[in-house]
């Protein structure tokens, strides 16, 4: 069942997203819903498995954390393959230098899926 997440009252969103819980999970955007409920039928016809909703990468220098990126999911396809996803409305220059980061650092491809 799709519900609105309550507002958070600390933050409204700067790009007018609107939060939206479904199956108990809180997404950022209407779009990254929609994305785990596709993501939950493929997982269901076993075209994926091990799907993962927000993995931790972080990036450190000198056992120091500079920053932690979220992806929105990420699961193995039918190839066997790791798959990191990131649904994006807006790619932002903060976002760009991340994706670039983590994708140095762990030799990974984030793919992001339109909004």
């Amino acid at each position: 069942m799709w519900t609105v997440a309550p507002p958070f009252p600390t933050k409204s969103s700067k790009y007018k997203n609107r939060r939206v819980k479904l199956d108990g999970y809180t997404f950022d955007s209407q779009a990254e819903a929609n994305r785990y409920a596709e993501l939950k039928l493929l997982e269901r016809a076993g075209k994926i498995t091990r799907l993962l909703l927000q993995p931790l990468y972080s990036f450190q220098i000198n056992n120091k954390v500079i920053f932690t990126y979220f992806a929105d999911f990420q699961y193995m396809n039918e190839h066997g393959n790791m798959v990191i996803e990131d649904v994006k409305g807006v790619r932002t220059p903060l976002y760009k230098l991340k994706k670039k980061i983590i994708e140095a650092r762990y030799d990974i491809k984030i793919t992001e899926v339109d909004a």
